[in-house]
């Protein structure tokens, strides 16, 4: 009998199976289903990608970039929130309102403040994270020498 892994799946095998990786480096997007809002505020940056299904090309590419960068993401403070069921809508997809794929990145107030229909490179949304007014002052308190 031959076992056809989905795409995903086998990346989140591979990662599984890759062996423990150091602390910074773990790679665990959350199910927006078990995310309540309230125990992240402002603990937490959400990347909140969603999709119309697991399977999709756009979704399954997002989450291998966000895997990749795992690291830089951890060192701000983000959380990886994913829903690609829209026939059981979230709170998140109520508020948000995706329409297809979407990838929107949200400050630790729980505010959109960017929207993209294209996968991201961890690396594009660090940089953004690192132009947002709150991440600006957590860098100033974490280096006030840079003033």
């Amino acid at each position: 009998m031959i076992h056809r892994f989905k795409p995903l799946t086998f990346l989140f095998l591979a990662l599984t199976l890759a062996g423990p990786a150091p602390a910074d480096e773990v790679f665990a997007p959350v199910a927006a289903t078990d995310v309540a809002v309230a125990d992240h505020l402002f603990v937490h940056r959400p990347v909140v990608v969603f999709a119309d299904s697991p399977d999709d090309p756009a979704f399954q590419r997002q989450m291998a970039l966000l895997a990749r960068g795992a690291a830089d993401l951890a060192e701000r403070d983000v959380i990886v929130v994913i829903d690609t069921d829209p026939s059981n809508p979230t709170e998140l997809r109520h508020t948000l309102r995706p329409r297809g794929f979407a990838l929107i990145l949200m400050d630790k107030d729980w505010k959109p403040t960017l929207r993209k229909p294209l996968p991201w490179d961890a690396r594009e949304i660090t940089r953004a994270i690192d132009k947002m007014p709150l991440a600006r002052a957590e860098a100033l308190e974490q280096h006030p020498s840079g003033r």
